[in-house]
């Protein structure tokens, strides 16, 4: 029989039993927390297929449904700023929600639940990321001409680092240069899978800089460098497809890009550094987003497994959905938990090089497995546009290469281990 399209879910189903689990967490206290739940609840999951304009179910979409779909999603924003919740990752004096780490991870944990949550709430990748570069590295005169139009959304930003002819796994062997000229860098090079490059008004670029006039050491060291797309000698060439769809990534030249010395990000040669303090953060913020993805997916497949008749019964009263059932619980468990246990380390010391690494590896894995068995049990609707488990699949597999591959990180964990035990310490598992 044909595939059921996915029905609007109503608060009242069990889909959202998900309000009761974020009261468990340590932003029960903060009516924040609340807040954030029931506008996912109420106001986004019944709306999702009219939100963001029926883009992946294949059906017609008309101007009138699109002004709605704008009329919805920004009364949608208007309610999470009135409830104080707007742009998360933000400190309050820039109009953020001023959360700290670890609230703002179990945050993103409710906002992936629904299809682009995030978005209404402020979060949009890369703008959020550059704008907490920006926060942190950015001087006032840049943070007026620069962050505070992206946070009111005036601007949109891009994040120009990968190359096509270096090794993304290797950050240090980036080749583009940015040449010291007199109160002017001169950049070059070429980029690919530059975010948000089909409608960032500007970008910051990752360079080895070269300045004769300053300290030798410093030379050959990467800078970020903010670089406005009307800049002559920048060219966008593309954008890239991905999973055979056209994406918003780019690929760039940079052909002798004059930029003012004032466009530089923090002191030369912590480009680095700060590009760390940009992935660390962003690595435990998509292992919960990851989380909350694989809670709705087994949302999903256990309302099917309940609902679905074949073969003399449901599907849940066969022992192959049943392992499916407890392999994703335990998948989901051991993932949160693992995420949760890195944010308050991060969030205590700063420092849980080990653990990022180990959830980079261990959650974009549970997801993809927790996902497969949700398209397994959906069947043929499972790879329609009509649920979101496509999409999920997809996005599940990209985050074992994004933000560096599981044989780095694998590395990285073995180097961290084995150097405790050479040095005469063991593991603390313990702490």
């Amino acid at each position: 029989d044909d595939p059921r399209p996915l029905p609007v879910i109503s608060v009242d189903e069990p889909a959202l039993s998900m309000t009761v689990g974020i009261n468990t967490s340590p932003l029960a206290g903060r009516d924040g927390s609340k807040l954030t739940a029931r506008i996912v609840n109420q106001e986004i999951l019944p709306h999702e297929h009219q939100l963001w304009g029926g883009r992946a179910t294949g059906h017609p979409f008309t101007e009138e449904d699109r002004a709605e779909a704008r009329r919805l999603r920004d009364g949608i924003k208007e309610k999470v700023k009135q409830a104080g919740l707007w742009a998360p990752h933000l400190p309050e004096e820039y109009g953020g929600a001023g959360l700290t780490f670890l609230e703002h991870a179990y945050m993103n944990e409710v906002l992936a639940y629904a299809i682009g949550g995030a978005a209404l709430f402020g979060v949009v990748a890369p703008n959020s990321g550059n704008q907490s570069i920006l926060v942190k590295y950015g001087t006032e005169e840049q943070k007026q001409k620069w962050l505070i139009p992206s946070i009111e959304g005036r601007l949109e930003s891009g994040f120009s680092m990968t190359e096509p002819d270096t090794a993304g796994s290797d950050p240090r062997s980036l080749q583009a240069t940015a040449r010291r000229d007199g109160d002017e860098w001169i950049i070059n090079g070429h980029k690919w899978f530059t975010s948000n490059g089909v409608r960032a008004d500007f970008f910051i670029v990752m360079c080895r800089t070269e300045d004769p006039d300053g300290p030798a050491e410093l030379n050959g060291k990467m800078t970020q460098i903010i670089v406005p797309r009307d800049t002559p000698g920048l060219e966008v060439v593309r954008n890239i497809n991905v999973w055979g769809r056209e994406s918003d990534h780019c690929e760039i030249f940079y052909d002798d890009v004059r930029v003012p010395a004032e466009n530089q990000l923090g002191r030369t040669g912590t480009g680095h550094r700060a590009a760390q303090d940009r992935l660390g953060a962003g690595r435990v913020f998509h292992c919960m987003n990851s989380v909350g993805q694989m809670w709705r997916a087994f949302d999903l497949m256990v309302e099917r497994s309940m609902s679905r008749e074949v073969h003399g019964g449901t599907l849940e009263t066969k022992q192959f959905i049943q392992g499916f059932i407890a392999d994703s619980y335990i998948d989901i468990q051991a993932a949160r938990l693992m995420t949760l246990n890195c944010a308050e380390k991060m969030e205590a010391t700063g420092d849980a090089r080990t653990d990022i690494s180990a959830i980079k590896v261990f959650v974009p894995a549970a997801y993809h497995r927790v996902v497969d068995r949700a398209i397994q049990v959906w069947g043929g609707a499972g790879v329609s546009g009509d649920l979101p488990l496509a999409a999920m699949y997809q996005g599940a597999r990209t985050l074992r290469l994004a933000d560096g591959p599981d044989e780095v990180h694998r590395i990285l964990i073995a180097k961290n281990i084995l150097s405790r035990y050479h040095g005469g310490e063991g593991w603390d598992f313990g702490n």
